[in-house]
C-alpha cells in the first residue's frame, strides 16, 4: 500500500545512526565563560584584599589566574580541537590576560614610564607636534610611533587619551599573543603546537603587566613578533619582504629597545640560514633575502638612533655600564655588591620557591626540545635559530643579580622567551601524544608553576596589587597632595614652567602638571640644590644654569628628609646621595629655602613646597648665614 511503504522507510531511516554532532565548541564557550567571570571576580577580589591591607591577595589573584588558564591550555592542547576554536581559545586567552593590568589601573597612568607616554601622547594630541622633548623619560619623545597611534585613535574616536592608549594596547596584546601562534605555524605547520606556542611564550616575566603597560615596547613588540612573520614567509617566498621591510620601520620609528633585538634575532636567523646554504653548497633567493633584511634592520636603526634619537645610546650606557661593573665587583667582594632576591619582599614563600623553580622547569624544557630537535632528519633552519635565542635567556638571567642588570635582564626575556615558546611547543605536543593523560596533568602543573615563577621573578608587588601610597614607589607615588599642588602650578602660573623637582614630585608635575621638570644629572646636578647645607650659598655654577635655561621654580617634597624611597632612588641612579637605610636628607637642608634670598615660597601644603626663583638675588648668602 502506499500508505505503508512510506511509514517502512521512515522506520528505516529512523533506526539508522546519523552523523554524531560535535558540541565541544559550545562546551569550550560555557566552560570558558563560567572561568572566565570567576576569574575576573577572584582578580577584583585580590585587588580589593591588597588595597584594604587583610585577606589573602597572592592567593586570590593566583586562583583566579588559573582558574581561567588552565581550561584555556587544555582546550588549545586538545587533539580534537578544531582552527576556529582554536582561534576563539587564544583571543579569550589574550583578553583575559589583559584584564590584571587593567583591573590595576583602569582610569590612569599608574607606573612610571606610563606619565611619560601619556604626556607625549597628549602633547601631540594638543600641539600637533612630533619629537617634542620629554622632561620624564628623555628619550620617548624620539620614537613616536605608539604615541602617534594613541592620539589619532583619541582624535578619530573622541576618546580620551587614556582610554584610546587602552584601545591600542588590548589590540596590540591581542595580536602578539595570536602572532605567536602564527609564527610558530609558519615553523611547525601545525596549528595545535601553535597554539601551545603562543600559551608558553604568555608564561614569560613580562607578559601581564610590563607589556601591558601604557609603554612603547608594549606596541614594539607586537611589531617584532609580526615582522619575524613577515621575515619567514618572504624566506619561502622572497616577494613578500616589502612587508617585512614596512614592519621592521614601524619597529624602529617606536622603541629603541625592541629595534636593537628585532636586529639580533634577526641576525641569528639569518646566521643559521647561511649556515645551511654553505652546507648545502646553494647561495639562491633565501640566503640574500635574510640578509637583505637583516641589513634594512640593522641600516633602519643605526639611520635612527644617530640622526633622529642620537640621546638613546647616552640613555642607556649608564644602566648598562653600572650593570657590567656590579656584576664584576660580585665575584671582588664575595657577592656583597649584588643583589638579594626577594629582599624585603611581601610575596609568599611559595610565591618566591616558585620563581626559583621557574628557571628550572625552563631549562629542562630546553634541554628536551634541543634534543627532541636533535631527534628530527630535517630540521628547520628558523627552529635551530630559536632555540639559539631561547638559550640566551639563561645567561642573560644572571645579571638579575646586579641592581642595575635586574632591569635589562627582565627586559629581555620578552626577546628569548619567544625562542622557548617555539622549540618547547612540539616538544609538550609530542608528549602529549604519547601519554595522553598523565602528560596533561604534568604539563598543566608545570603551565602553572613557570606562570606564577616567572611573573613573581618579573614584578614586584607594589606593581601588581593597589595598596596605601608609599614614598619613593615607582607605582605608589601619586598621592592627592602631590596632585593637587601639580594642579595648582598649572591653573595659576600655566603650563610648560621649567622647575626643579625630585623624581616622584617631577613625575606628576610633569604629566598631569604639564610642566617641564629636571630631576638631576650628572651634567646638570640640580640635586646640588637640596644637598647645600643650611646657611651656605648654592654652587654658582648651577645657579648659572638654572638661569640661563630659564628654570623658574623649585619643588621641595619634605618626606625625603623623613622617609627612604622605596626604589632608593631620589632623583637618579647616578645621584650622589648615600643609601644607608636613612633619609638622605636632613629637615634643615629642604627648609632652608624659606629663608633664603632668591627663592620665594609661593605654595606650601605641608610636604610639598612650591618657590619662585629669583636669580637676581640667588646666591647671595642670607643675613646672620654661616661664613
Amino acid at each position: 500500500m502506499t500508505l505503508t511503504a512510506p511509514a517502512a522507510v521512515r522506520s528505516e531511516e529512523t533506526t539508522e545512526p546519523g552523523p554524531r554532532r560535535d558540541h565541544s565548541a559550545a562546551w569550550c564557550a560555557a566552560s570558558l565563560t563560567v572561568a572566565g567571570a570567576a576569574g575576573a571576580v577572584l582578580l577584583v577580589a585580590a585587588d580589593r584584599a591588597a588595597e584594604w591591607g587583610r585577606g589573602r591577595p597572592f592567593e586570590l589573584f593566583w586562583l583566579g589566574m588559573l582558574i581561567f588558564t588552565l581550561p584555556v591550555a587544555y582546550w588549545a592542547g586538545r587533539r580534537a580541537t578544531g582552527a576556529r576554536l582554536r582561534l576563539a581559545v587564544l583571543i579569550a586567552y589574550a583578553s583575559f590576560s589583559f584584564l590584571p593590568k587593567l583591573l590595576r589601573n583602569p582610569t590612569g597612568p599608574l607606573y612610571h614610564d606610563e606619565f611619560a607616554h601619556w604626556r607625549q601622547s597628549r602633547q601631540i594630541l594638543l600641539d600637533g607636534r612630533l619629537f617634542e622633548a620629554n622632561p620624564i623619560v628623555r628619550v620617548v619623545g624620539d620614537f613616536p610611533g605608539l604615541h602617534a597611534t594613541v592620539a589619532s585613535v583619541s582624535s578619530l574616536t573622541g576618546l580620551s587619551i587614556w582610554h584610546a592608549a587602552l584601545a591600542v594596547l588590548i589590540s596590540a596584546h591581542v595580536l602578539m599573543v595570536l602572532g605567536v601562534a602564527v609564527l610558530a605555524q609558519e615553523i611547525w605547520r601545525d596549528a595545535r603546537t601553535a597554539a601551545i606556542a603562543a600559551l608558553i611564550y604568555g608564561l614569560n616575566s613580562s607578559f601581564l603587566f610590563f607589556d601591558t603597560q601604557f609603554g612603547y615596547e608594549s606596541m614594539a613588540i607586537t611589531l617584532w613578533v609580526w615582522t619575524l612573520v613577515a621575515m619567514v614567509r618572504a624566506l619561502r617566498s622572497p616577494a613578500k619582504a616589502g612587508l617585512a621591510v614596512l614592519l621592521i620601520g614601524a619597529t624602529v620609528v617606536t622603541h629603541h629597545l625592541t629595534a636593537l633585538g628585532l636586529i639580533a634575532t634577526m641576525l641569528i636567523i639569518t646566521l643559521v640560514v647561511t649556515v645551511r646554504a654553505i652546507r648545502r653548497r646553494e647561495a639562491g633567493p633565501v640566503l640574500w633575502t635574510a640578509w637583505g633584511l637583516t641589513l634594512a634592520a640593522l641600516v633602519m636603526t643605526t639611520f635612527w638612533l644617530l640622526w633622529v634619537a642620537p640621546k638613546t645610546a647616552g640613555y642607556l650606557d649608564p644602566y648598562l655600564g653600572k650593570a657590567l661593573d656590579q656584576f664584576a665587583g660580585m665575584f671582588k667582594d664575595n657577592g656583597e655588591s649584588g643583589r638579594t632576591l626577594f629582599k624585603q619582599s611581601i610575596a609568599p614563600w611559595w610565591e618566591q620557591k616558585t620563581a626559583f623553580a621557574a628557571q628550572i622547569c625552563a631549562l629542562v624544557a630546553m634541554a628536551g626540545a634541543a634534543f627532541h630537535l636533535h631527534r628530527k632528519r630535517e630540521r628547520e633552519p628558523v627552529a635551530l635559530a630559536m632555540l639559539l635565542i631561547g638559550a640566551c635567556y639563561f645567561p642573560a638571567a644572571v645579571l638579575i643579580l646586579t641592581p642595575s642588570g635586574a632591569e635589562g635582564a627582565r627586559r629581555s626575556w620578552a626577546f628569548s622567551y619567544l625562542g622557548i615558546a617555539l622549540v618547547v611547543a612540539p616538544l609538550a605536543v609530542a608528549l602529549l601524544d604519547r601519554w595522553s593523560a598523565k602528560a596533561a596533568a604534568g604539563l598543566l602543573t608545570v603551565f602553572a608553576i613557570v606562570l606564577v615563577g616567572n611573573t613573581a621573578a618579573g614584578m614586584n608587588p607594589s606593581y601588581r596589587f593597589p595598596g596605601p601610597p608609599v614614598y619613593g614607589s615607582d607605582t605608589r607615588a601619586l598621592t592627592p597632595e602631590v596632585a593637587a599642588a601639580a594642579d595648582w602650578l598649572r591653573e595659576t602660573q600655566g603650563r610648560r614652567l621649567r622647575i626643579v623637582a625630585d623624581r616622584y614630585s617631577g613625575l606628576i608635575f610633569g604629566s598631569f602638571g604639564g610642566q617641564d621638570p629636571v630631576t638631576g644629572s650628572v651634567t646638570f646636578p640640580t640635586y646640588d640644590v637640596y644637598l647645600t647645607q643650611p646657611g651656605r650659598p648654592l654652587p654658582p655654577d648651577l645657579i648659572g644654569q638654572l638661569s640661563a635655561w630659564r628654570f623658574g621654580f623649585l619643588v621641595v617634597d619634605l618626606r625625603m628628609a623623613r622617609q627612604v624611597p622605596e626604589i632608593g632612588i631620589y632623583f637618579e641612579t647616578n645621584e650622589p646621595i648615600p643609601h644607608n637605610g636613612r633619609p638622605g636628607f636632613t629637615l634643615g637642608q629642604l627648609t632652608k629655602f624659606d629663608n633664603m634670598p632668591g627663592t620665594i615660597k609661593i605654595y606650601n601644603s605641608g610636604h610639598i613646597a612650591i618657590y619662585r626663583f629669583d636669580f637676581a638675588t640667588l646666591g647671595h648668602p642670607a643675613i646672620g648665614a654661616m661664613k
